[in-house]
């Protein structure tokens, strides 16, 4: 090979490791958003819902409204995020699957209606005081350390799925 040659040659070379570097470095960082929209849509909407159940429990449930529409914003968060992570694929199926039925489960509460509330009956309520019991278990609620972890997410939507019902009132 002649000089002009050689630098061609360590030029392609250096320009192809500098682009499978931006690659990967891209494909983290899109792993990562996804990851957070996960954390921030539906880990923290649980924690909230968990103590907007136990607020409502000790207020004798005199807003329900803000357990039913939190309950709604967990649902559109997990919507959201498998949305998100398919067209990405950022989500394995497993975990895909493990979220749906999560959501699947949750659906049978109560949840708001465009421009109305739902009314809960005393039933409802019992049976949100039994989800707030299962998120804490689940380590979903407040004062408990939540990690922003993927692993320990998803230990713990495991868990809250495991725990609730089908149907809620056996």
């Amino acid at each position: 090979m002649n000089k002009k040659q050689k630098i061609l040659f360590r030029s392609s070379i250096f320009l192809n490791i500098v682009l499978v570097l931006f690659i990967v470095w891209k494909y983290i960082n899109i792993h990562f958003a996804s990851e957070q929209l996960f954390y921030t849509e539906v880990q923290d909407n649980l924690v909230e819902l968990e103590g907007l159940i136990a607020h409502q429990k000790e207020d004798n449930w005199s807003e329900p409204n803000l357990v039913t529409t939190e309950l709604g914003d967990v649902l559109e968060g997990i919507y959201v995020g498998l949305s998100n992570g398919k067209y990405l694929r950022t989500i394995s199926n497993q975990d895909r699957e493990v979220l749906e039925k999560l959501a699947a489960k949750l659906r049978q509460y109560p949840t708001d209606e465009l421009y109305q509330f739902s009314s809960l009956t005393e039933q409802d309520q019992r049976n949100f005081e039994e989800l707030q019991k299962k998120l804490r278990k689940a380590g979903l609620g407040l004062r408990i350390t939540i990690s922003n972890n993927w692993d320990s997410f998803m230990y713990s939507v495991k868990e809250l799925e495991n725990e609730i019902d089908v149907p809620l009132n056996k």
